[in-house]
């Protein structure tokens, strides 16, 4: 009796430990996606859209290095290729299931490669190389 209540409290503490990293991980990638669209917000008020997305495309970026640097810094729950595969995927799906629906109304964006394509490939490559510097550095 007392080994099963011990075995019960172990998974119940390695699960809060995994939700406390998961938790961690996407407000580090929402955090990116929130400065992003910003980026596009403010950028449509004041220039033209195609200036807007090339700015969006240098600012996801670099958005993404500092996130990363500090996410691998503080935390480091992820290697470097989870991290890139992760925060990509979370800008990917949070724009297909805001942005786009809700926001644009409309999935065109999907269509561009300037709109979409090259930011979430620039923010996998950053996100990769950043982490990867970080932990051959610390190492």
């Amino acid at each position: 009796m007392y080994e099963s209540k011990q075995k019960t409290d172990l998974r119940s503490y390695i699960n809060k430990i995994l939700m406390k990293k998961t938790f961690i991980f996407l407000v580090h990638a929402f955090i990116g996606w929130a400065l992003c669209g910003a980026t596009m917000m403010i950028g449509k008020e004041i220039t033209t859209i195609e200036n807007a997305l090339i700015i969006h495309a240098f600012a996801a970026t670099i958005f993404f290095c500092i996130i990363t640097f500090i996410y691998h810094h503080k935390f480091n729950f992820t290697n470097p290729l989870q991290t890139a595969i992760g925060f990509t995927a979370f800008v990917i799906l949070m724009d297909f299931f805001i942005v786009a629906p809700i926001f644009e109304q409309s999935y065109e964006m999907f269509y561009s490669l300037l709109g979409t394509w090259i930011p979430f490939f620039l923010i996998f490559v950053s996100s990769f190389s950043t982490g990867f510097y970080k932990i051959k550095r610390d190492s």
